[in-house]
């Protein structure tokens, strides 16, 4: 069995660490493909470097375009590589991005296997491109690693047929714990920041419904002004490169917010864990403060993790700034004695485990 393994942004490569890892503890026969989508070094390299992972055998530079001149020029390089260099029996993606589309159709279209880890996750808002990656690649994937049973259910009434269904637990929850661990070592951030245990909030704002719309982004970072003045807790907010950019084009200003250059990942994790709530736009961020015991509020009216509500770890608050603020204050209120509903820290080697009795048995 030989495993091509498919990424290009921070998420995927947090979330495949375990993945990774196992495949290494077991001497396995597999490789690293990146398209690129992130590259800039705190969002890219940086994390290969600090989690100790080998380099991608293949890195393709595709970068910021359009989405369709992005993913059909992933799908060209990928395509390339799977049909003239490597012929894997298993392409692996994770997720929901424009690689992860890419990586799907590529393999597909080759007659090769598709593992999706981290499939059947709905925010049912087609507006989101991210939406609109996760099903198809749902739908054209032959192994789905589903991270909660509520995600099997969601596949199964679209159809999908139950023998390619594995319900594993979250490799995010693996991630945190293995990664959490090495921020540690790492020199304190919050001395650097002027920071003190448990008493900040920490902000990302990323998505490009929220960003790219000058009134939607002011309204956001007016609620984050607001919740700074009600709650007298520093907001610290790392911004991404774009969401920086954004900010210039659009003239908005950031005030009574506390704007710093991206993070990489294991400072931000860090930082993350010990903040005393998190405000965010980020589904992945949503899963990490769940898992670490910190209160969220999400900066959108959906979310494709609805686990983190359910157990009381989250609350949608849109991006009107009152609401941010009254979901604020509600979350600071709530108790955060919640159950982690991702799993338990083992679902890397699970896939890893699932890949080699599918795979392997063929």
């Amino acid at each position: 069995m030989k495993i091509a393994i498919v990424l290009g942004t921070r998420p995927e490569i947090i979330k495949f660490s375990p993945i990774i890892r196992e495949c290494d503890r077991l001497d396995l026969d597999y490789f690293l493909v990146h398209t690129g989508q992130h590259y800039w070094y705190c969002m890219d390299k940086v994390f290969f470097v600090q989690l100790g992972l080998k380099e991608p055998r293949y890195v393709l530079d595709v970068r910021s375009a359009s989405h369709g001149s992005q993913t059909g020029r992933m799908l060209m390089g990928i395509e390339k590589i799977l049909l003239l260099k490597e012929q894997p029996s298993v392409v692996l993606v994770e997720g929901d991005t424009n690689t992860v589309l890419a990586g799907a159709l590529a393999a597909v279209k080759l007659g090769i296997k598709v593992g999706h880890v981290e499939a059947g996750l709905r925010s049912y808002d087609r507006q989101m491109p991210e939406e609109i990656n996760r099903v198809l690649t749902d739908h054209c994937s032959d192994l789905l690693f589903a991270p909660t049973s509520n995600s099997k259910e969601i596949l199964l009434n679209e159809g999908i047929l139950r023998s390619k269904i594995f319900v594993t637990g979250n490799t995010v929850v693996d991630a945190v714990f293995q990664n959490l661990r090495i921020s540690k070592k790492e020199g304190n951030v919050h001395c650097r920041l002027g920071l003190e245990k448990g008493a900040y909030f920490l902000a990302t704002v990323h998505r490009q419904e929220n960003v790219d719309i000058k009134e939607r982004f002011g309204k956001i970072l007016k609620g984050l002004e607001m919740v700074e003045k009600k709650f007298g807790f520093p907001v610290i907010y790392p911004a991404h490169p774009r969401s920086r950019k954004q900010l210039r084009l659009l003239g908005i200003k950031a005030k009574g917010v506390k704007v710093t250059e991206p993070l990489d990942y294991l400072n931000f994790l860090r930082l993350e864990s010990e903040a005393r709530l998190v405000l965010t736009d980020s589904g992945g961020v949503q899963e990490e403060a769940c898992i670490l015991g910190v209160p969220c509020v999400t900066l959108r009216y959906n979310t494709e993790r609805p686990e983190t509500v359910d157990v009381g770890a989250n609350a949608l608050a849109g991006t009107d700034p009152d609401d941010i603020v009254e979901k604020t204050e509600f979350m600071l209120n709530a108790k955060n004695k919640w159950e982690n509903p991702f799993g338990d820290g083992k679902a890397g080697k699970r896939i890893v485990q699932i890949l080699r009795k599918k795979i392997d048995s063929n």
